[in-house]
């Protein structure tokens, strides 16, 4: 980095005053910086590889959990999928200067609505590298700067990362300040991001509920909060078999860690016979320990018994809550309790449970008949992702680079004044 700045404040003002000449680049100009980065990604990938693997050790022997460690890793094909992500934000649409709205008034002044950039676009995370890549090339794609917290547990890599994109920025003949970290400060970096109103526009979170809800809570910078995914799949009267257990599975399995992964199955009564067993076998041959209600503890061998903890819990790890509802209703009534309003699937084959589940659910993703691990920027045909917003306002859902703009109005005129 080449920074000379000394402290977290003089680094996001570095980046205010790069957000400047960011936001005045051309559609061809942004497009060919994200490329140069995703080349110089791949080109420090060893040192970013053994960076990582000293953030390992060091998160292995301070006891960081395996669920975070799973996120913190990163091999060389992560890597090459980090450099690729940037590639397909690249060859995305600009998101700049799209007429949102336009009308003439009776006057003849002629008003157009257009999407500009934030500005400062801050983010803070944990053991999470990916997010370093992912939200810089959003944020510049969408012509902002940004401002990175992405915590000690991701220290050394997060450097490594943010070194090679600035490295390719400043090759490009573009402000290098635009990417800025504030992970060497620690906690009072963190403090001085979430308090840089003014300097930073957005603030995004992404990590356990425990840091959102911090970052929510004492941020006087605007917070876009995204949720912790306590998931929910309900298994309706009429779901077929080999859908329940694919589903249920790959939802589970696929990458326990995240937070589109699947937490609780609800199965309708009427289906619980023919379906419970089944799906918990191939839920324990795939690793998962199922916390049971009684119900399913009858039906299935092998069921740790569930607690009312269960309920709320986002495990992010092989373990899954499990429990038959009597109906529909029951179902609604039970996500309605303990959902984090991020995303819910219901797997049925009736037109009207299907209409129901889809109106009546309040997530920010509510899917039928496939997996919860769709949510995601990147299936989205996003490229990559900001993060899920679970919030209702400005944006929700996965955030891609359209969520990453505002909007002004321009008015053009002949001469009139008001009456």
């Amino acid at each position: 980095m080449t920074t000379t700045a000394t402290t977290a404040r003089e680094r996001m003002l570095l980046a205010k005053d790069a957000a400047r000449s960011i936001g005045l680049l051309g559609d061809a100009e942004k497009r060919d910086a994200l490329l140069a980065i995703a080349d110089a990604i791949e080109a420090a990938a060893a040192d970013i590889v053994a960076a990582n693997g000293e953030d390992l050790r060091r998160g292995s022997e301070s006891g960081l959990s395996v669920a975070l460690q799973d996120r913190l890793r990163l091999d060389e094909p992560r890597v090459a999928a980090l450099a690729a992500a940037v590639r397909e934000i690249a060859a995305l649409p600009d998101p700049v200067g799209r007429v949102i709205d336009e009308r003439t008034l009776d006057n003849g002044v002629s008003l157009t609505k257009v999407s500009v950039p934030f500005g400062v676009v801050g983010s803070i995370y944990e053991a999470r590298p990916n997010v370093t890549v992912d939200i810089a090339a959003l944020a510049l794609r969408s012509g902002n700067a940004v401002v990175l917290r992405g915590g000690t547990a991701a220290e050394l890599t997060n450097a490594a990362l943010v070194r090679a994109m600035r490295g390719a920025l400043g090759e490009r003949g573009i402000d290098p300040e635009a990417i800025q970290t504030v992970d060497d400060f620690g906690r009072d970096g963190a403090r001085e991001l979430m308090h840089a109103r003014g300097i930073v526009d957005v603030l995004v979170p992404r990590g356990s509920a425990q840091l959102i809800e911090t970052v929510v809570t004492e941020s006087s910078v605007p917070v876009i909060e995204t949720g912790a995914g306590v998931v929910h799949i309900v298994l309706d009267e009429s779901a077929p078999l080999e859908w329940a257990r694919d589903i249920v599975v790959n939802a589970k399995t696929q990458r326990p860690s995240v937070c589109n992964a699947v937490e609780t199955v609800l199965v309708h009564r009427a289906a619980a016979e023919r379906l419970v067993g089944p799906v918990v076998a191939a839920l324990q041959a795939g690793g998962v320990t199922v916390h049971g209600d009684p119900t399913v503890a009858r039906l299935a061998a092998g069921v740790t018994p569930a607690t009312d903890e269960d309920w709320a819990t986002e495990y992010l790890s092989l373990d899954l809550a499990m429990r038959v509802v009597d109906d529909l209703d029951d179902a609604l009534d039970h996500i309605r309790r303990y959902s984090t309003h991020h995303t819910e699937s219901i797997i049925t084959q009736d037109a009207a449970s299907e209409a129901r589940f889809l109106a009546e659910v309040d997530s920010a993703v509510v899917m039928a008949n496939a997996s919860t691990r769709f949510t995601d920027g990147g299936e989205f045909g996003f490229g990559a992702e900001v993060g899920i917003s679970t919030q209702k306002l400005h944006a929700r859902g996965p955030m891609g680079l359209a969520e990453l703009t505002s909007s002004k109005w321009l008015a053009r005129g002949s001469g009139q004044v008001r009456a």
